[in-house]
């Protein structure tokens, strides 16, 4: 049974119950009423009656009419023997009696001292259909009794139809007391059902559905502001949940791409190794070119084998969370060595840097050293001889930037074709693999891919977050943004965005990639290959890395 259905039928009940009882109350009244009356009646002819008989007139039918109209009489003596009868006559002419007992009841004195013994009591008709009496005996002075009646067929039909009157108007009342009352149920429990409709829809999978509140110091609006509360937390709680378990997707994927493509990166030189080892096994030791060739090609083959294995140690202890060295460093001297080392790797590739004051930050020098060292080397594998690069190291003029430095390194090489900018931060990324294949047929170190994927690791590892921006017209520009204050990786930084933005006062800096040969505390640096000129005419791209997820 439903709630409205249980709230209809009490409210019903109570209402029954109360029109039951003021009919009760009603009808007692009136019937209470009516008796009063008849005794009355009764009492007041009661009098000239007695004064009558003891004046010696005769009882007849004439001295009745004209004393006590429609009343039947009749005096008993002392014995309880009739003496005188006068019947009373209906409406119809029909003459009618009370069937009165032999004994009559026991007479009891009025309150007042002045009046005779009386009784009243009620009799049925003596004859058959005939009204009920309402009689009234009291005791003369000689002993004998008078017995005076009135039928009550007119006191009887009036509580008959007043009886009546009651049912047809209870019935209506309670039919209208139903029908409003369910109204007003549905009305006080709408809020309810819209809270059921929510719930049910809430159960099907739309955890976006509200309910309406009502007003605040109701239940039904109590009610709806802990729903609505109870639903936004479990949709919050689902969100995160779909939130992880789609994080978790993505990194399972990136585990799998990172192993596959370490596992291919590392099949190369392998490969190599055995191809060596094979045409050593075949003869080569005995001719000395050969050897000297399998020599070289085996330690080449090596060495890359093992900066490709310290880069993915370096990655894999960066994305664990490993604490680096914390301590003060000077980031326009680090820029300084970077820069004078950069100058004797390539010197057909002039670099400039620019500062106009030390820039103190907390941090770890050797990877901090690392991150200019890949930017520089990714220049020399990328551009032409003859691209000019400038290193800048400042703080930014703006108030609500003043608590970062700024490391910006630009060239004005061919630049990072569009399509490429939102991927150079990716792990094992290439921008065109086809020239990275030609590099190694012509003995160069293509590089891993993981050089701009380690620059921002160790960048997030220090609390900020690097950008890259190839304006149209050529060029490439590579901004380092790192905290004043030493805030760790948990100042976490903007996650990796694709935006566009304005060219950069200074001039751009081309695609990075790995070097061949770095400062020993450097690690190499790999980027797109991104030799082609053909530069897109469309506004700047710019990509933003932050603190990574750690993939392995």
């Amino acid at each position: 049974m439903s709630l409205r259905v249980r709230l209809l039928l009490a409210a019903g009940a109570v209402a029954l119950v109360a029109l039951v009882a003021a009919d009760i109350a009603t009808y007692s009244s009136l019937e209470s009423f009516l008796t009063t009356q008849i005794h009355q009646r009764l009492a007041n002819a009661d009098t000239p009656i007695e004064r009558a008989l003891d004046s010696g007139a005769a009882l007849s039918f004439s001295t009745v009419a004209h004393l006590a109209p429609g009343m039947f009489v009749q005096v008993r003596d002392a014995a309880g023997e009739p003496t005188g009868t006068v019947d009373s006559v209906a409406e119809d002419g029909q003459q009618i009696s009370p069937a009165l007992p032999a004994t009559l009841p026991a007479m009891t004195a009025p309150a007042s001292s002045d009046g005779a013994p009386r009784a009243y009591f009620t009799a049925p008709a003596e004859q058959p259909g005939g009204p009920r009496f309402e009689v009234r005996a009291s005791e003369l002075v000689n002993g004998a009794v008078l017995i005076l009646a009135l039928p009550l067929d007119q006191s009887d039909a009036t509580l008959h139809r007043l009886l009546l009157v009651e049912l047809a108007v209870s019935t209506l009342a309670l039919a209208g007391a139903a029908g409003i009352g369910w109204w007003l149920v549905r009305a006080g429990l709408r809020p309810l059902a819209e809270v059921e409709e929510a719930a049910d829809a809430i159960a099907e999978g739309d955890l976006s559905r509200r309910v309406a509140e009502a007003g605040e110091n109701t239940e039904v609006g109590h009610l709806a502001r802990a729903f609505n509360t109870m639903v936004g937390r479990i949709e919050e709680a689902f969100s995160r949940r779909d939130a992880t378990e789609a994080e978790l997707r993505s990194s399972e994927e990136r585990l799998r791409r990172f192993v596959a493509d370490a596992s291919h990166e590392l099949r190369t030189p392998l490969a190599a190794i055995r191809a060596y080892a094979e045409l050593f096994e075949r003869g080569a030791s005995g001719r000395p070119e050969d050897l000297s060739r399998t020599m070289s090609g085996i330690r080449h083959e090596a060495e890359r084998m093992g900066d490709l294995v310290d880069e993915l140690l370096l990655l894999a202890r960066l994305d664990e969370g490993r604490p680096l060295a914390r301590e003060p460093v000077e980031l326009v001297g680090i820029a300084a060595k970077a820069v004078d080392a950069a100058r004797a790797l390539g010197p057909d590739w002039p670099v400039s840097l620019l500062a106009d004051r030390p820039v103190e930050i907390t941090g770890d020098p050797s990877r901090l050293r690392q991150v200019i060292d890949n930017f520089l080397a990714n220049v020399r594998h990328h551009t032409p001889p003859g691209t000019t690069t400038t290193v800048l190291v400042s703080t930014p003029t703006s108030p609500d930037r003043a608590d970062e430095a700024i490391l910006k390194v630009t060239d004005d090489g061919p630049g990072i074709p569009p399509q490429q900018v939102e991927h150079v931060f990716e792990r094992f990324y290439r921008g065109d693999p086809a020239r990275a294949r030609a590099r190694q047929i012509n003995g160069e170190h293509a590089g891993s891919g993981l050089g701009l994927a380690i620059v921002s690791a160790i960048v997030a590892a220090h609390g900020g977050y690097v950008e890259a921006e190839s304006p149209p017209g050529g060029g490439a520009s590579f901004t380092v943004h790192l905290p004043l204050d030493g805030a760790t990786a948990s100042a976490a930084a903007p996650e990796a965005r694709p935006t566009s933005s304005s060219p950069p006062a200074s001039p751009p800096v081309s695609p990075p990639v790995s070097p061949p040969v770095s400062p020993p505390e450097a690690s190499d640096a790999t980027a797109p290959e991104t030799n082609d000129p053909a530069i897109s005419t469309d506004t700047p791209k710019t990509f933003t890395a932050g603190i990574q997820k750690p993939v392995v």
